[in-house]
């Protein structure tokens, strides 16, 4: 059982004494999360934590995970897609899919709790299955900067049945949407398995495990095979980088249960590794247990993040945390965390010989690579930890619970 206490001398003790005195107007209250996947990506992982420490401070917090068919489960990474900029024939037969699969899911899922919060688009049509008798708080995880108009026309139909909308960066806040709009920034758990400080000895053992050699310094990029994290321009960096520096590149990869397009999107990339998969120079390891990422993401000598659309991008995060230093696209939520040249480097997704450029920086200059990292780490420290997200959302619900009454 995770518990508050756990996070002292993590975190100062004011910052633990304000989440108890935010929890004290919502002692005995239900709140019920809902999302698409319980493993596998960013959301979960955060939940997990979330929903311990509500129950830890005196909330009965609950989490559901909505039932689709993989037909829905592709309609709906369409609609994420688009909802980041994609492309999308928004048919009316895909309409009614998503729409019957979540009012199917809503006659087996009563929801009579005081607050009902839907993460991300795969369960926002819900709400208008049921007869609101509680605030609905929809918290979006993705880039909205520039959203497909119909999508984005036909998904505020039900939007605009939410009391309140919680998203990771003012970019994405939309002047044309009357509903109320929260800056709420995503965190990692410290005290995961994935987050916990190792020791070298354990580092190394799941280093390994893993396949990878030590022989040479290691970049690596962490996140789902998906079209916004660009791993085909990982590999047109890397081939720069390898023109100047002796290194290997490492795919630290996982598959969500509700992203059905991760498994083409390997193989298109495993094509394009080529000679370099061959060689052992790039190598891909499945990321699907915490220590062996938290090893990696460690053992790593540069982190890169090349996102074209990121909602926040808690790889990024993570990588900060570990004190390794990070090279990452200047998009979405990225900038939140790194501030260039102080904690880490930021660059122009496009700007592919720019990010070689960083990346060999580092690999030559140890020291500097070291300052970077643990700038990193104390951003985190201050910014971005659970308790910090505990605290927004206590906050949050005691605000929109104070408007209604």
């Amino acid at each position: 059982m995770l518990r508050l206490e756990q996070f002292r001398h993590i975190v100062p003790d004011e910052k633990i004494a304000e989440i108890y005195k935010r929890a004290r107007g919502l002692y005995g209250k239900h709140v019920m999360h809902i999302n698409a996947t319980y493993q596998g990506g960013g959301v979960a992982e955060m939940l997990y934590p979330l929903v311990l420490l509500m129950n830890d401070v005196g909330i009965n917090a609950g989490w559901r995970i909505l039932h689709g068919s993989q037909e829905f489960f592709e309609v709906t990474k369409s609609f994420h897609n688009a909802l980041q900029g994609g492309k999308l024939n928004l048919t009316e037969k895909k309409k009614e899919l998503y729409l019957q699969v979540n009012d199917n899911f809503s006659k087996f899922t009563h929801l009579h709790h005081d607050y009902v919060i839907v993460h991300d688009p795969q369960p926002l049509s819900l709400i208008r299955s049921y007869r609101k008798t509680q605030p609905w708080i929809w918290r979006c995880h993705i880039d909205l900067t520039e959203p497909h108009k119909e999508l984005w026309d036909f998904l505020t139909g039900y939007l605009l049945k939410y009391d309140q909308i919680a998203v990771s960066s003012e970019k994405y806040f939309k002047d044309d949407l009357p509903v109320d709009q929260r800056l709420m920034f995503p965190a990692i758990n410290p005290l995961s398995l994935k987050n916990t400080p190792i020791d070298e000895r354990t580092m190394l053992e799941q280093i390994k495990k893993a396949g990878i050699p030590t022989d040479k310094p290691v970049i690596t990029q962490v996140s789902r095979l998906d079209p916004w994290k660009d791993p085909e321009g990982v590999i047109d960096i890397f081939k720069h980088v390898k023109e100047q520096a002796d290194c290997r590149l490492v795919f630290c990869y996982n598959v969500a249960s509700d992203d059905p397009e991760g498994l083409r999107i390997f193989n298109k990339v495993r094509r394009k590794a080529g000679r370099f998969l061959k060689n052992g120079d790039i190598i891909f390891v499945v990321g699907n247990r915490e220590l062996l990422v938290n090893a990696i993401q460690k053992f790593s000598d540069v982190i890169i993040q090349k996102s074209t659309r990121e909602g926040f991008c808690l790889a990024v995060t993570e990588a900060l945390w570990k004190g390794t230093a990070v090279v990452a696209s200047n998009v979405g939520g990225i900038p939140i965390q790194i501030e260039d040249g102080k904690n880490g480097f930021l660059l122009e997704p496009d700007d592919t010989q720019g990010f070689a450029d960083r990346i060999v920086h580092l690999l030559k200059n140890p020291e500097e690579a070291k300052y970077l990292g643990q700038n990193g780490r104390e951003t985190v420290r201050r910014k971005f930890l659970i308790t910090r997200l505990l605290s927004d959302y206590l906050y949050m619900l005691n605000a929109v619970m104070g408007a209604r009454d």
